[in-house]
């Protein structure tokens, strides 16, 4: 430590922990030596005074089109009382490339000079402006100590759109103190806090004052345990040195204070290798950048990699290894990542679109089959007539409807649930898992080994045992898609929690003294099976869906899958799955992918294939085009942000009139079969909003900002393939009378058809008479027989012959 005339204490050099590297951020370790090897070190030495004068010359002269867009972004945020500057590396680099390797070498110490440059700007300009009066406007309340102290009263933040961010894991040794990009997930943000950046002590024996400046976020002042000052006059005229140990006594209400708040970045689910846990880091932001994000946020920082020492609690710290430290970053500009910049108050986002791109886009949305091409490009690998519709749904999904806000502040949301219920073995995972990687913020997470907690968000007490909030998957999701697989295998009280996330869009929270909430503003894509396992086609669809209807109201579009046993449709299905094995790994395998149902389009697609010619994927004018993961992602993104469809009146009419027409045709079939105990899915006003949603996604997919009758037909025509056959309480098919018989005879039918299969042996064949008459002589009724040899027959379990006299066991 240095004493100066003033008798203020100033700590040299680095303040933080560590050792004192150099270095650049890069995007990998190559780079960085190539950057560094292009100056010589003693031109990345530059001085305090050096670096001070190259950023005041920068901020004065630097301009685009004409603009000095630094000075007058100086003056523009002091009228606004913003005492903040943000600069771009880009415009940096291009003006002085030594003074932004220099900044990338050494961030603390340059970061400290172009503070106090710009202050020195303001108060120049100022002046010239409107002369010493304008001056004292500056709200500080001590002008000398404003003209004495080095730059904290105006924050310089950073910002990149070229630089390519790390991943969390990247972290090492290498990157102490230096600058780098960091991308990941907010997960928890503790509350805003005052930190003493420069504190005034007086000694309790002499009334010494000593100016002190904290070292780092998480370090105390380094306070003298002796009087530093002359002395004390006692009565005869002579100076006694103060004996008192430890005599300084901090005076807070003349210490100097800034907003300080910590942040946990955790790896985006992308970036985390299979069967690896996320890793996560500390962010300490301050001043202008508390309080920018809220848990889920996607951001990229760029920061200073620093270290301080982590102590153990508990009273055995005696072993305590002194040279470890623990990392955390020091942030020096936000940016969301977000594609709408959800979660996130600052003023930049990080989605941005070329010219090129956005022509392209255009030009996707001109097509009349745009629906198609997007249903086409989710999942192609999975195969199957059943699928066209589900891919439909998940396209319409992916868009999602348009989010509204009433004039008394009540919202409506614009995200779109689906469930995919059916039997196993019909791709209902890998469509999550797709869906998880196309959409533009993703979550994938099973029912099973998620709670409440891990689903919504939890209260997490600290080291210093004070509660924070950390969110969970469905706040990590925020303005994208949460996939949740094996949703019936959730506990129920598990899936009450999401209940407020799936409709209101918000999670409340009331734990610990903490009562606030969370935003929640997520489409759920659940997949689950029956509750027998596979469908039962003895059993009335409310008995095969064991869900409550609080839940299922809450899903816009519910799919029954059925793995039905067709010998065609195994055919095309098996010939699909052996062409994905034996073409998987190859080169351009994404557009060699085409659906096991061979059309017209599809059988010239395959003489494509034939000849090795892949598809020119992201060509708007190719009939077969197909997106690619990265391609569609980015399509999804700029349609969520440039169009907000609404409803014209034509159209919000035929879809009322239709909402009625569906309510009294369940009304009158719940009448005719059983009544409500019979409805698996409720058909209430949330269906009605729901066909709303899926009209305006469908809308937007081209672009539209107006409904189109031809939108709001085709999201009927999803409604009622899917939510609608769902919600029917009679079934088609030989077997569609048994759902409702009464329990009794429904039992004794699967007691007969257990009968039959003990009876005939597979590959085995009898009379039905014969059987008949075994039966009965058993115990089972007549009724009861014929009808279980129909349902087997239905599943081709069993085959008639012999004209109908004769049955076959076929499996």
């Amino acid at each position: 430590m240095q004493q100066n005339n003033d008798n203020v204490y100033v700590n040299e050099g680095n303040n933080e922990e560590g050792p004192s590297g150099e270095g650049i951020y890069a995007n990998d370790d190559e780079e960085e030596e190539l950057f560094i090897n292009n100056f010589e070190e003693e031109e990345l030495s530059l001085n305090k005074e050096e670096s001070k004068k190259r950023f005041k010359a920068f901020v004065r002269e630097f301009r685009r089109e004409r603009s000095f867009i630094y000075r007058e972004q100086l003056l523009k945020r002091w009228r606004l009382k913003e005492y903040q500057l943000e600069i771009e590396l880009e415009d940096l680099n291009s003006y002085d490339m030594v003074l932004c390797a220099a900044l990338r070498a050494r961030p603390e110490f340059h970061i400290e000079q172009f503070e106090s440059g710009a202050k020195e700007i303001l108060r120049e300009s100022i002046l010239e402006e409107g002369g010493a009066a304008a001056y004292r406007e500056v709200p500080v309340d001590d002008v000398e100590l404003f003209n004495t102290w080095s730059g904290a009263q105006i924050q310089i933040t950073l910002k990149s759109d070229t630089e390519n961010g790390r991943q969390l894991r990247s972290l090492s040794s290498k990157t102490i103190n230096k600058l780098i990009k960091i991308c990941g997930i907010v997960t928890s943000a503790t509350k805003v806090k005052n930190k003493a950046i420069r504190c005034i002590a007086v000694c309790s024996s002499c009334k010494h004052r000593m100016f002190f400046e904290t070292p780092g976020p998480f370090q105390q002042p380094n306070i003298p345990k002796k009087c530093q000052g002359p002395g004390r006059i006692n009565n005869e005229g002579k100076h006694i040195s103060c004996t008192l140990q430890n005599p300084y006594l901090i005076i807070g209400d003349l210490c100097s204070f800034v907003d300080q708040q910590s942040l946990k970045l955790q790896e985006r689910q992308e970036d985390v290798p299979t069967g690896e846990m996320p890793r996560s880091c500390t962010l300490v932001v301050d001043r202008n950048l508390v309080d920018l994000v809220a848990p889920g946020a996607r951001i990229s920082v760029l920061a200073i990699s620093s270290l301080f020492e982590s102590r153990l609690r508990g009273s055995n710290t005696k072993n305590n290894n002194i040279g470890l430290r623990t990392p955390y970053l020091k942030v020096l500009g936000i940016q969301s990542d977000d594609p709408n910049g959800i979660n996130f108050r600052g003023n930049h986002s990080k989605l941005r679109f070329t010219p090129r791109d956005e022509e392209r886009f255009i030009a996707y949305a001109r097509r009349p089959d745009i629906h198609d091409v997007i249903a086409r490009s989710i999942a192609p690998a999975i195969s199957g007539d059943y699928t066209v519709d589900i891919k439909k749904a998940i396209a319409s999904q992916l868009m999602g409807g348009s989010r509204k806000e009433m004039n008394d502040g009540a919202k409506l949301r614009g995200d779109i649930n689906v469930l995919l219920l059916g039997d196993p073995s019909t791709a209902k995972s890998q469509f999550l898992k797709f869906v998880e990687k196309a959409a533009p913020v993703g979550v994938y997470t099973s029912g099973k080994g998620s709670s409440a907690a891990g689903l919504t968000a939890s209260v997490i007490r600290d080291a210093k045992k004070e509660f924070y909030l950390e969110g969970g998957a469905m706040v990590l999701a925020d303005g994208g898609i949460c996939c949740i697989d094996e949703f019936d295998k959730m506990r129920e009280n598990d899936r009450v929690a999401i209940h407020e996330a799936m409709e209101q869009q918000t999670i409340s929270i009331a734990k610990a003294g903490i009562c606030t909430v969370l935003n929640s503003r997520t489409s759920v894509l659940a997949a689950a099976n029956p509750v027998f396992g596979r469908y039962d086609d003895l059993k009335s669809a409310a008995e095969n869906i064991d869900m409550m209807t609080t839940i299922l109201s809450r899903f816009d579009l519910i799919f029954i899958v059925r793995d039905v046993r067709d010998e065609a449709r195994d055919t095309a299905i098996a010939k699909h799955v052996m062409g994905i094995h034996i073409r998987a790994g190859d080169r351009g395998e994404f557009a060699k992918i085409r659906k096991g149902n061979q059309d017209t389009d599809e059988q010239r697609r395959s003489t494509k294939l034939q000849n090795n010619t892949a598809l020119q994927l992201g060509d708007p004018d190719d009939p077969d085009l197909i997106l690619e993961p990265n391609e569609l992602k980015q399509y999804v993104a700029y349609c969520r942000a440039k169009c907000e469809p609404r409803l014209s009146e034509e159209t919000s009419r035929s879809l009322a009139a239709e909402y009625v027409a569906i309510r009294q045709s369940v009304k009158r079939q719940a009448d005719a079969y059983g009544g409500r105990k019979h409805q698996a899915v409720p058909i209430t006003v949330r269906q009605l909003e729901a066909l709303v949603r899926i009209s305006e996604s469908i809308a937007k997919m081209r672009l539209n900002d107006e409904v189109q009758p031809i939108d709001a037909q085709e999201a009927l025509r999803l409604f009622k393939v899917s939510t609608m056959a769902a919600a029917r309480t009679r079934a088609s098919g030989p077997e569609a009378d048994l759902r409702f018989l009464s329990n009794d005879l429904r039992t004794a039918v699967g007691n007969a058809e257990t009968f039959i299969k003990q009876r005939l042996p597979v590959g085995n064949e009898a009379t039905i008479a014969r059987l008949i008459e075994e039966a009965i002589a058993l115990g089972h009724q007549d009724i009861a027989v014929r009808r279980s040899i129909q349902v087997m027959m239905a599943r081709a379990e069993l085959q008639d012959s012999d004209r109908g006299r004769k049955i076959k066991r076929l499996r």
